[in-house]
């Protein structure tokens, strides 16, 4: 059996994800596009991981990209996270996610509208028929946010308590729930956001005024499948159960999407694992480089199984729900954390004894970071225990 030391995986973790010195680039769809998809949960990731890969590329040209030259876009996909995806990979992750997605989401808000006694018995049809409305609306508009929805469309202002008679409950309004379904159905798209780039609340336009044309319509386990074997080009060798969890599919959806490929079996420094055939040979070991990746960043959410970068950080660096903050990389492992301060100060944290070099190289990228935000202060989403000391 092939094996694949640390070290081996480290210097792809390097090139691949474009963070060693040289790999960098001058293009933002390209980064994302090396990285499959970029997280998106927190809104400012987005921006911080393209600056952190590219050549003087910040917040402008992400949003250029985003939404004036269209070549990425926002989506719900794996594991339901949201993501900003090369538009060519659209209908990948709408066929391998986005349908089981919407069909989740259905049945879930069916069952709250049920149980609240909305849809005279058939909540499926009642959400159906609001969705379409909601979808109409928005074509008529051209773009609006939710809040401008609900004033078009009535039924969009129901409130629903989704856990009645419980002290923490609240009732929520079903507007997200309708514009969620419409994205996870690919019928609309999230548009600009209202307000800075590290801002949370978006404004909603249909698929059809946003791409040049309707999103594809492809067999789910052929996406399944491409989707796979472009995971493993940037994350490979990987085990089988980083793979499950990445993409958030059972065991047998994954198991079955390796079919199709030409995959060889390694062993993984004592894990077993699984690269593409064609993908064997060692890379060489890139000149050393460091890195300061943001909150969720691609690279280490890329994996479950996270020892052979991670060392023993996770508990400053992870919160408890499994989301990394800020972190410090050096030749392929996390050695850190960071974070910016409200008066916009980068301040870091290592984490273990790493030698002079490595801190002339993170002192380098911590001054280079310091000129990523400009005049944004975005609070990371999930904070975690070194972030938040570090902010005290």
């Amino acid at each position: 059996m092939y094996s694949f030391t640390a070290e081996q995986r480290r210097a792809r973790l390097g090139i691949r994800h474009r963070l060693a010195t040289g790999y960098r680039a001058d293009d933002v769809a390209e980064i994302v596009r090396s990285m499959v998809v970029l997280h998106a949960t927190d809104p400012a990731t987005v921006h911080l991981s393209v600056a952190a890969r590219g050549h003087d590329l910040g917040p402008a040209q992400v949003e250029q990209a985003l939404y004036d030259d269209r070549t990425l876009l926002r989506m719900l996909a794996m594991r339901r996270t949201m993501f900003v995806a090369p538009v060519d990979l659209v209908p990948v992750l709408h066929a391998s996610c986005g349908g089981d997605l919407a069909d989740k989401q259905r049945r879930t808000y069916a069952r709250y509208l049920d149980e609240a006694g909305i849809g005279d018995g058939d909540a499926q049809g009642w959400l159906a028929e609001v969705a379409e409305e909601t979808h109409r609306a928005l074509l008529a508009r051209g773009s609006a946010t939710g809040a401008q929805l609900s004033k078009d469309v009535p039924a969009l202002r129901t409130r629903i308590d989704t856990a009645p008679g419980k002290a923490y409950s609240r009732p929520t309004g079903i507007t997200t729930w309708v514009l969620v379904l419409l994205g996870t159905e690919g019928r609309i798209v999230r548009a600009r956001p209202n307000g800075s780039w590290s801002s949370s609340q978006y404004s909603w336009a249909p698929v059809e005024s946003w791409l040049p044309a309707a999103i594809e319509d492809l067999d789910p386990g052929t996406a399944r499948t491409e989707l796979v074997r472009r995971y493993l080009h940037t994350f490979g060798p990987a085990p089988i159960g980083d793979i499950k969890w990445w993409t958030g599919w059972t065991l047998g959806q994954v198991r079955k999407a390796l079919t199709g490929l030409d995959t060889v079996e390694v062993d993984l420094h004592g894990t077993p694992g699984i690269v593409l055939a064609g993908d064997l040979e060692p890379i060489p070991v890139p000149e050393p480089w460091a890195a300061l990746l943001p909150p969720l960043d691609p690279t280490p959410m890329g994996w479950q199984s996270r020892a052979w970068y991670l060392g023993d950080h996770r508990p400053q660096l992870f919160d408890r729900n499994g989301n990394i903050g800020p972190s410090i990389w050096y030749d392929g492992r996390i050695v850190g954390g960071w974070a910016q301060r409200a008066d916009g100060e980068i301040v870091t944290r290592l984490l273990e004894d790493v030698g002079a070099q490595a801190v002339a190289l993170i002192e380098a990228e911590t001054e280079r970071a310091a000129g990523w935000f400009g005049g944004v202060r975005p609070i990371p989403r999930f904070r975690t225990p070194l972030e938040r000391e570090l902010t005290a």
